[in-house]
């Protein structure tokens, strides 16, 4: 009977520890996603906003993954806000969500005439994948629902 024996028993340790123990372990860590840049709106008489959904993302990168698109209320104060104060303190008073949302750089038309609040400020924010918020669209103006 034949023994099998290496040659180079320390060359048989070493490719083991490197077959078996190289390499990362676990999940790869995703890259942090970058915020969309703010959405162009606009009125389209009293209970509608037209929007163009962004293309890009605040560092210039092409743009995927919008999941939602929001509408913050801010009632009536002394002083126009500006979008980022209604952002922080605003409500959340209606979403649409994929796939109802056009593709980057697609125009859309929101229907508010469920929204019921008094008069006060709104901006549209542009949510990505993983509850990343994009910047907010200029501060709109909203009527009261009884005019």
């Amino acid at each position: 009977m034949i023994a099998f024996r290496l040659a180079n028993p320390l060359l048989a340790i070493t490719l083991g520890v490197l077959i078996f123990g190289c390499g990362r372990k676990g999940d790869p860590i995703p890259r942090p996603r970058a915020a969309a840049q703010a959405m162009e709106a606009r009125l389209e008489g009293l209970r509608q906003v037209r929007l163009v959904l962004p293309s890009a993302d605040v560092k210039g990168g092409p743009l995927v993954g919008v999941e939602v698109v929001r509408v913050l209320y801010l009632p009536l104060g002394l002083a126009k806000p500006t979008p980022e104060e209604v952002f922080s303190r605003g409500e959340v008073v209606l979403e649409r969500r994929r796939p109802d949302l056009p593709g980057p750089g697609s125009a859309l038309l929101m229907d508010l005439k469920s929204l019921q609040r008094p008069q006060g400020w709104i901006v549209v924010v542009a949510v990505r994948v993983g509850n990343v918020p994009g910047r907010p669209s200029e501060v709109l103006p909203w009527m009261d629902p009884a005019l």
